[in-house]
């Protein structure tokens, strides 16, 4: 059998073996050195096989990952050991194709995982194209090792995956309905979409607490401001994309929700003391930790006030060591937000010197939302740093480890996400028609009565007299028209404009669109003229602290158009509104 047969039943020619035993110095600085390496290495060098796509099981069992994946990492070179720990984004080339930049970093540099970010997403059937073509290349590695392939799809605000996929309520409208059975349906349901693509990894839950209300970052993002809640509600949605074959990844550690800053944009600084963050924030990590969470993305956040002092926790030994590991006995990966992020950056000075501190920390997947240069600094100062810094270099192969480690448990099997998408399922199953009919249930389940001050709801065609719808989302006007006679609609630019002012006066009962501090001006411009106003809050209802005198506010929390026919359901007395909102909300 030659090494082309081989390669197509799965089996690993003796040769692959012995030339990976006879690499000399000049090909590789760390070559496999006893049997155990060299058996490891005939077992995974072909991952899967290429031929129909179909993935191929090499394992009966579980109990040797640990120790295989451990073989594999030290039998690697150097370069493929780094590359391991390496996760690009992409940007897409006219033909819709993958650059020819990213496949280089997969068929030369042997990257370990790869980002799918909004803009690979417009035409759903090409991303899953793309998807196989770049673990196609991976395939032909000589290691045949498969790539991670992550996107965040939280639900609700948060939506890399757009296409044909589905628009759900979001994380809000799970912890509004009070149900974990909806966190893991939410999950299950995403990542059947997700696996149909090809992507085996999800960034989510995210398990941020909504501690501070300023925050437009997370807001709707959040379950609410309870910690166990919030714990609950992530290991039930993490639970959930375990059951459709995706890698579950629970962020921002050790939480992004007490800051109303942007980590894109600026380092975020939290002054909670360590004991605050241990009783509030680092519950929910406490809890997914205990069920073996697979991975948590760090955040570029800093908290001056614990023993990281002014560096971000993404760069910070200490929490993501002492804290993370040691306290709280996390065991699976650690993979940074965006690294390109300002966040990241600013307090080493480069991108570079941001990577390699990252890794030192305890991070093991370095991730960057650009495709960065063959020989960028960054990969040439870490494979330097490798080779003369013992203990960097002993950091790299523990990283390469745990993501190999994880590769041999969820890349594999009869339930794991295919490696090459199978398009006709593409087509069957993207939206998700299951997952239509439960979201549409969950935005009922989630919408909530706020206030009702002079009884307009259920409202009736005699209550509302004229009526006006005022926002600016399109599906909100259009479902308005269908569902009340007698209603205008006006998409406002500015408030206290002339021309919306006109329209107001001549309405007797005014519908608001409420989804941002904007539009809370807007309804302060209403208030002297004395009409009915219903608000139809989306997204986070904070705003209507705000606004306490309004007579009557409906809380849905995401934008899609099943949260706004919920709304709209809730106000003509249609559905219950039996939501509650998972914080603490001062307007009632």
């Amino acid at each position: 059998m030659n090494a082309e047969e081989a390669r197509e039943f799965g089996v690993c020619p003796p040769e692959t073996a012995e030339k990976a035993a006879a690499q000399s110095p000049a090909q590789t600085t760390h070559t496999p050195c006893n049997v155990k390496a060299l058996k490891a290495l005939c077992f995974v060098c072909l991952f899967f096989v290429q031929a129909k796509g179909f993935a191929l099981n090499f394992f009966d069992g579980g109990d040797e990952e640990e120790e295989l994946a451990s073989a594999l990492a030290e039998a690697m070179s150097d370069e493929d050991a780094l590359a391991q720990t390496l996760m690009l984004g992409w940007r897409d080339i006219s033909d819709g194709g993958p650059s020819l930049l990213i496949q280089e970093w997969i068929s030369r540099r042997h990257i370990g995982a790869v980002k799918v970010f909004g803009w690979n997403t417009a035409d759903t059937p090409q991303l899953a194209r793309n998807i196989g073509v770049l673990q196609r290349l991976a395939a032909r590695n000589q290691y045949s090792m498969p790539l991670i392939v992550a996107t965040d799809q939280e639900g609700g605000l948060v939506r890399h995956v757009k296409g044909a996929t589905s628009d759900t309520p979001g994380a809000m409208a799970i912890g509004a309905s009070g149900f974990p059975d909806d966190a893991y349906n939410s999950g299950y349901y995403i990542g059947r979409e997700l696996s149909a693509l090809g992507i085996n990894m999800n960034f989510a839950p995210t398990v941020d607490l909504y501690t501070n209300h300023s925050s437009v970052l997370i807001g709707p993002r959040s379950f609410g401001d309870y910690p166990e809640y919030a714990g609950i509600m992530g290991i039930a949605f993490a639970r959930g994309l375990l059951a459709a074959g995706v890698i579950p990844t629970a962020k921002h550690f050790p939480g992004h929700g007490d800051t109303e800053l942007d980590s894109h944009g600026v380092l975020p600084s939290i002054d909670a003391p360590f004991d605050v963050l241990w009783n509030r924030e680092l519950v929910p990590y406490r809890m997914m930790a205990k069920e073996r969470i697979p991975a948590v993305m760090s955040g570029h956040i800093a908290f001056p006030n614990t023993e990281s002092a002014g560096s971000p926790a993404s760069l910070s030994k200490w929490f993501l060591n002492e804290v993370l590991r040691d306290k709280i006995g996390f065991k699976g990966l650690v993979i940074t937000d965006d690294m390109i992020m300002n966040g990241a950056t600013m307090s080493t000075g480069s991108l570079s010197l941001a990577v390699k501190q990252a890794l030192l920390a305890g991070n093991d997947i370095i991730m960057m939302s650009s495709t960065p240069a063959l020989d960028d600094p960054v990969w040439v100062n870490l494979l330097r740093a490798m080779r003369t810094e013992p203990e960097f270099m002993a950091r790299v192969r523990d990283a390469a480890r745990r993501v190999i480690t994880v590769k041999l448990k969820y890349l594999r099997g009869a339930g794991a996400v295919p490696l090459i998408p199978d398009m006709e399922r593409v087509r069957n199953e993207i939206p998700d028609r299951k997952g239509a009919a439960f979201f549409q249930g969950l935005a009922a389940r989630s919408v909530t009565l706020i206030k009702d001050n002079k009884d307009l709801i259920p409202l009736t065609a005699e209550k509302a007299g004229r009526l006006f719808l005022a926002g600016q989302n399109l599906d909100f006007f259009e479902l308005g028209k269908k569902y009340f006679d007698n209603v205008s609609a006006y998409w406002y630019s500015a408030p206290s404009s002339e021309d919306l002012m006109q329209r107001v006066r001549r309405a007797d009962t005014i519908i608001f669109y409420l989804s941002n501090r904007e539009g809370i001006e807007v309804l302060r411009s209403f208030r002297p003229l004395g009409k009915k106003i219903i608000v139809l809050s989306v997204l986070s209802p904070v705003y209507l602290n705000e606004v306490p005198w309004v007579d009557a506010a409906i809380a849905v929390y995401g934008n899609s158009s099943d949260s706004l026919l919920a709304g709209f359901s809730a106000i003509l007395g249609k559905i219950p509104a039996q939501g509650a909102v998972p914080f603490t909300l001062n307007s009632r």
